[in-house]
């Protein structure tokens, strides 16, 4: 069985460079859950706690809206290390 830290370095982080996919072990992440962005982290490395409780509307494409849309995910109350899909918006 492998380590958390060990599966949490193989994973994607949202607009990281192609080249360099996965998350650093210097940095700190949560996980996108739901939504076109299942599965990816996301680096809140030097986020404030009132940053991260606002959540966050990232930019993608592969959302409802397309180009130029955006998909939003807000923390899990309880689980400091998710953010949860909650929409998309232009």
């Amino acid at each position: 069985m492998e380590r958390d830290d060990e599966q949490l370095l193989r994973r994607r982080v949202y607009g990281a460079d192609h080249d360099h996919p996965g998350p650093r072990p210097d940095r700190r992440y949560v996980e996108l859950v739901g939504g076109p962005l299942d599965g990816l982290l996301l680096d809140i490395t030097g986020w404030t706690r009132g940053e991260v409780a606002t959540g966050v509307a990232l930019p993608t494409e592969l959302g409802q809206f397309g180009a130029g849309g955006r998909v939003m995910y807000d923390p899990r109350p309880g689980d400091p290390s998710c953010f949860d899909w909650t929409g998309d918006t232009p």
